[in-house]
């Protein structure tokens, strides 16, 4: 990466000029980021990250962090001697596996993403969707895939039932960056293991955010002869889905993105995490990065 001691003053200065249209059209605006992948595990590419945020608060902008934090799970539960069960893809969470996921997301990697954002120099929350009763939950109900008949029983897997984000908008006002764990509680006080992108895409529509970023470990979106698609409105992202272009993980975080988008999130956008600074890249420059996908 270019040292940025060895830019020309007339350089630095220009690469500023062209950034501020994207500032001033994004000031007070809200961001909600979805942080995983290897942007989330690589120790330069957390640098990055954090000062990204950062950077886009500075700025006037207003970054909401929600993150992932699978690999993370499995590592404690094999310290545990406690095999991961999955079926379709889902992690079966029992009592005891929800219990190291709690301690997982809200404690180890949350606090990590905390400090680094505070080292940064920002200040950084973290929540759960426990505080300020922010993200209720009902079970997932997970239909067999064969057999519309059959219904799996998953555990303490959750389905947002509704997302109320008055904390986070009082953080916001207040000068601090929100890190959101992916819990949510039931009507028994019980605890619920969301994903991820689903936690993303629904508060960002409940904020009307400007922009979901979905930080992941692909280009973006891909065309069937692996060519990266840069902008795609909501419509095409049906054809693609339709046609089978867009299958197996990419799933799950193209349908949360693409109901936001339909739901007013102006501009879903889902970037490769593993290029340095690809956030700030993405939003502050014409330069795509990922794949932009537009509510119309």
């Amino acid at each position: 990466m270019t040292d940025p001691l060895s830019i020309a003053p007339r350089d630095k200065a220009e690469i500023l000029a062209r950034a501020l249209p994207y500032i001033r059209r994004f000031h007070g605006k809200t961001m909600v980021i979805k942080y995983g992948g290897n942007a989330m595990t690589d120790p330069a590419l957390q640098a990055d990250f954090a000062e990204d945020v950062v950077l886009l608060k500075l700025v006037g902008m207003n970054p909401v962090v929600v993150h992932g934090g699978g690999p993370q799970i499995e590592t404690a539960l094999n310290r545990l001697g406690k095999k991961g069960v999955f079926i379709q893809g889902m992690r079966v969470t029992d009592a005891e596996t929800m219990e190291v996921v709690e301690w997982v997301l809200a404690g180890q990697v949350q606090q990590d993403i905390v400090g680094l954002i505070n080292q940064a120099g920002g200040k950084a929350v973290g929540l759960t969707g426990r505080d300020g009763a922010m993200i209720r939950a009902q079970k997932l109900k997970m239909v067999d895939s064969k057999d519309s008949s059959i219904e799996h029983d998953i555990g303490q897997v959750g389905d947002i039932v509704s997302i109320d984000p008055s904390v986070v908008k009082a953080l916001q006002d207040d000068a601090f960056i929100p890190v959101i764990s992916p819990i949510g509680f039931g009507e028994n006080n019980e605890s619920y293991n969301i994903n991820a992108d689903v936690v993303a895409s629904k508060l960002a529509t409940v904020l009307q955010a400007q922009k979901l970023v979905l930080l992941t470990n692909t280009p973006g979106v891909l065309d069937k002869k692996g060519n990266l698609l840069t902008d795609l409105t909501a419509r095409e992202i049906d054809a693609l889905f339709a046609d089978g272009t867009i299958s197996g993980g990419m799933l799950p975080k193209i349908a949360g993105a693409l109901d936001a988008a339909k739901a007013g999130v102006h501009a879903v956008h889902i970037i490769d995490g593993r290029v340095p600074h690809a956030m700030l890249l993405e939003i502050l420059t014409d330069q795509a990065f990922g794949t932009m996908i537009r509510s119309h």
